[in-house]
């Protein structure tokens, strides 16, 4: 293959793990959106729709795989593929937890500590989505960084979060009837800490990605390890 073609292969692989993150940042916007108004037809929207990611997932994968197969690209071009790949891998998971959120709306009949802002949470893990694949499109080192920052801001959010609800549980003398109303409530509890946990691991995914396109830019692993 003329080099000519070979580089069109690397910006094509590039132009698809670009355009997977926009499918996969959209789904997460509709996840939060659907736990916002209660919207049970778009969660299953966001649930039907995972098909199209893990195919698309799938169809970049073979394409790294002919990349690495067929040119043994060395150098800057073999790191940008092995990253590409590790990147599609962590945007595929981050479209999983899209499917929890809209999963969790089905479940959701009311909300439960309205003081606990979820939706907040949400948008911080996006933008840090968002800033990782702004570092892979741009080849931004700087930028990299600034993710593994954002983390510390989203592992506090969820932190204070969890603690806001385990130690309101606590503290709430329960006024309820039955035992039927002792386990609504207490599945209405589990379902906001797992919301929370997962848009924590939206933003470990999103750490994954700055680590992977740093090791991209500069052969550096500080941000794998």
């Amino acid at each position: 293959m003329p080099g000519t073609e070979y580089e069109e292969s690397l910006r094509d692989l590039q132009d698809d793990v670009l355009y997977m993150s926009e499918l996969v940042m959209e789904r997460i916007r509709k996840g939060l959106n659907a736990l916002e108004r209660k919207d049970r037809q778009l969660a299953r929207e966001i649930i039907d729709a995972d098909d199209e990611i893990n195919q698309l997932y799938l169809d970049i994968e073979g394409d790294c795989i002919d990349l690495l197969r067929l040119h043994e690209p060395i150098a800057g071009d073999f790191r940008l593929v092995a990253a590409s790949y590790k990147i599609i891998t962590d945007l595929e998971r981050i479209a999983d937890l899209a499917v929890n959120l809209g999963e969790h709306t089905l479940d959701a009949d009311k909300d439960v500590f309205p003081e606990v802002d979820v939706q907040e949470i949400g948008d911080l893990a996006l933008s840090m989505i968002e800033d990782a694949m702004t570092a892979y499109d741009e080849e931004s080192i700087d930028a990299c960084y600034e993710v593994a920052e954002q983390d510390d801001e989203l592992d506090e959010l969820c932190e204070r979060a969890s603690a806001l609800v385990v130690r309101d549980l606590i503290e709430t003398e329960l006024e309820a009837n039955s035992d039927e109303e002792v386990e609504q409530l207490l599945q209405d509890v589990s379902r906001l800490l797992l919301t929370v946990r997962d848009l924590e691991r939206v933003g470990d995914h999103a750490v994954n990605i700055a680590a992977r396109t740093l090791y991209m830019i500069e052969n550096d692993d500080e941000l794998i390890y």
